[in-house]
Parts: C-alpha cells; sequence; structure tokens
C-alpha cells in the first residue's frame, strides 16, 4: 500500500475558485457581496499594469464602485514594497484587497494585508501563524500560470537587510476568491510563459516527490504535472491557443494546491538563494535548477519519479528507466522552451559557498527526498555550474 494513504493530514482549500474565459466579469458581484465599496488593486507597473489593469477595472466602472491602484511591487517583492503597499492602503482607505499579477504582486498582497489590518511592520509576521486573525476580504486574479499563490497560504519577501527571502504564512491569507481567466494570459511574453511554467512544473514535481506528501496534495500534483507538460510548449510558441493557455492555468493552481499542502524542497531552496542574492527570476532559477537535483535526489525517489516519468511520456517498464527519463524529458523541455542557463544568470563561483550555507537554511530543506546539507549544496551548485 502506498505509506501516504495512511498518514496522518489535514486538508483546507479556503478560497472559491472561478475558473473561465471570462470570469474576471464576476468581480464586481464578487465585492459587493463581500461588502467592499472601495478596494486597492495591487499590482507591478510593467505591461499588466498598462495592458491588464484596464481590462479589469472597466467592470468596475461600469458597476460604479469606487478604487485605487498601488503598483509598485517588484519581482522578488521587498520589504519595503510591502511596507508603502500597506502606507498606500490605510490613506487611502480602501477595505479590501485585489491582487493582480504573477507570484510577486501576490505575495506582496497577504503581506501588506498583516500590516493593513492588524498594523506594526513586516518583521512582525515573519515566519508562520503570527497574524491574529482574518484579514481584509483578499480576492486574487493572477495573470501568469507559474506560482500557485492565488490558493497558497503563503508570502515570500525578500528582506533587503539580510538579503534573504522570508516566509510569512498564516491559514488566514488564502484568498476569498481566485478569478482564474486564461484570456489574461494571451499577451504573456513566450520567455515569461516559459520560465512560470516551469515554476509550476517544479511545483508538482516537489509536491510529490517530497517527505511531505500526503493524497490530496498528491493528486493535485500528477494532474498538475499531466497538464503542463502537455500544454507548455503549445503555450510558449502559440499564446493564443486556449486549450494550451487553460490547461496551463489550470496546472499552476493545482500545483499550488499540491504544494501548499505538501512542500516543494531542494530546487526551491537554491532558487531562492539565487533569488536573494542576484535578483534572479524566481522561475528561470527553478528550471535551470529542477532536472540537477531531481538527478541527484533519484536514488531517493525512484518510485515516484518513476510515475513523473511516465505521465510526461516515459514508456519504460523498469521504475529506475522511468524515473531517468523523468529527468531527460524535463532536461529536454527547458531546451524547447530556450530557457536561459546558469551562465546566463552570472553565478559567481565564489559566491557558491554563500549560496549552499542560505539554501541549507531555508525550511524546505527537510523535505528534500534525499538529505541536504551545506556540504550536498555546495556539490549540487558545482554540478550545476560546471554543467
Amino acid at each position: 500500500m502506498n505509506p501516504n494513504v495512511t498518514k496522518p493530514f489535514s486538508f483546507e482549500l479556503p478560497t472559491k475558485i472561478e475558473f473561465g474565459k471570462g470570469s474576471i466579469k464576476k468581480l464586481p458581484q464578487l465585492l459587493k457581496e463581500f461588502n467592499v465599496k472601495k478596494p486597492l488593486f495591487i499590482t507591478g507597473s510593467g505591461s499588466t499594469r498598462k495592458v491588464l489593469l484596464p481590462k479589469v477595472t472597466v467592470y468596475l466602472e461600469e458597476a460604479g464602485i469606487e478604487y485605487a491602484v498601488f503598483d509598485k511591487i517588484e519581482a522578488n517583492p521587498k520589504d519595503y514594497n510591502i511596507e508603502a503597499a500597506a502606507k498606500f492602503a490605510i490613506e487611502n482607505k480602501t477595505d479590501g484587497i485585489i491582487a493582480l499579477g504573477g507570484g510577486s504582486p501576490i505575495d506582496a498582497a497577504k503581506a501588506a494585508s498583516a500590516i493593513i489590518t492588524y498594523g506594526g511592520s513586516l518583521k512582525d509576521y515573519y515566519g508562520r501563524w503570527k497574524v491574529k486573525g482574518p484579514v481584509q476580504p483578499f480576492i486574487v486574479i493572477p495573470t501568469t500560470a507559474g506560482s500557485g499563490s492565488e490558493v497558497t497560504f503563503s508570502s515570500v519577501i525578500t528582506d533587503t537587510n539580510e538579503q534573504f527571502k522570508k516566509t510569512v504564512k498564516s491559514q488566514y491569507f488564502g484568498p476569498k476568491v481566485a478569478l482564474l481567466d486564461p484570456d489574461l494570459l494571451v499577451s504573456l511574453p513566450a520567455s515569461i510563459t516559459a520560465a512560470t511554467g516551469i515554476d509550476a512544473l517544479t511545483h508538482a514535481i516537489e509536491a510529490y516527490s517530497c517527505t511531505e506528501s500526503e493524497p490530496v496534495s498528491d493528486a493535485c500534483a500528477l494532474y498538475a504535472i499531466e497538464l503542463i507538460s502537455e500544454s507548455i510548449r503549445e503555450a510558449v510558441f502559440n499564446p493564443t491557443n486556449m486549450d494550451a493557455r487553460s490547461g496551463m492555468l489550470m496546472g499552476s493552481t493545482l500545483a499550488g494546491i499540491a504544494f501548499s499542502h505538501s512542500d516543494v524542497a531542494s530546487v526551491h531552496c537554491m532558487a531562492e538563494a539565487m533569488g536573494s542574492l542576484y535578483d534572479a527570476a524566481h522561475g528561470v532559477c527553478n528550471a535551470i535548477l529542477l532536472p540537477y537535483v531531481m538527478e541527484y535526489s533519484l536514488d531517493y525517489a525512484v518510485e515516484r519519479y518513476a510515475r513523473i516519468g511516465r505521465i510526461m511520456g516515459s514508456t519504460a517498464a523498469d521504475d529506475r528507466q522511468a524515473a531517468k527519463d523523468a529527468v531527460e524529458i524535463v532536461k529536454q523541455m527547458v531546451k524547447d522552451i530556450k530557457l536561459p542557463t546558469l551562465s546566463d544568470i552570472g553565478i559567481k563561483k565564489e559566491d557558491i559557498d554563500k549560496l549552499a550555507h542560505m539554501s541549507e537554511e531555508n525550511g524546505s530543506t527537510p523535505s528534500n527526498p534525499r538529505p541536504m546539507t551545506k556540504k550536498e549544496y555546495v556539490e549540487l551548485f558545482n554540478i550545476a555550474i560546471n554543467d
């Protein structure tokens, strides 16, 4: 019997999911249901702000709903982004939050909601379960298929003083509603579609193969792997294909459900270290590191990697061969969608010791199928950088 079936676990998903083309039209009615009179949009300053925000706000304007916009969220959101967003919300007397964008605005909105509702500074909420109670009504509209943050309880923020990514986790961070509209993804550039797509695949693979996996997260992870595998190339190279966009968006959300109830593992530990030190794109770091970590951990997760391999196309009857196939299939996928390499990020050999230390300190290190210490991380970074 699968040992996960007998292992105790708990599962909670407080977020209502509205999926489908045109689902953003439901936003005004949802705001009325939650008695939100003046929501705050939290987003970035790039194409989401310029192209996608007007596609959403038009429905609020038609309904006569006032709103405010904070558009200063950076990639790998910084602590000062969160403090500024909270201050802006309080000054503008908003009473609800709409996070519009990828993982950065969504994570920023979660962290800001704690300060908006209960005061203090971001540092007061670092760690787990430090938010006192429910936050302002919170709706998420993801515009990438990658982070899965629309259904998670965590927010990852860069502490600029420590140059280290900190997690703020609370059971109250589960959004009220996730509006999943694949039409908002059509204008996403190929490079971002590719990077965020592999981010979602990493969530699913690590959720399924890590030591904290459980039956419901397994089910979500496996279907996420299937959807992403069959959709990602088409989404990258034929961006108007709505079947592919829908598959990626649903795959990303399922992967988010999976890892939020299981965990991630060493790919994320290493990627977050690189993001902290180099401000490198999280999805790109995951894409680069995923096949190396899988190969390094293979002996400790043969059966699980074999199942992943078969879902992704391996026909091998032998589990070990199917597991090896999974690694090669991921490597080929990363090449096919033309993602950067480790050398493109500019990682420095003299930083490997620091990166390894930061990776070891990450709270998800114990979840990797292969036990990892700083020594193993140094070895793995060296393998990746010399390849």
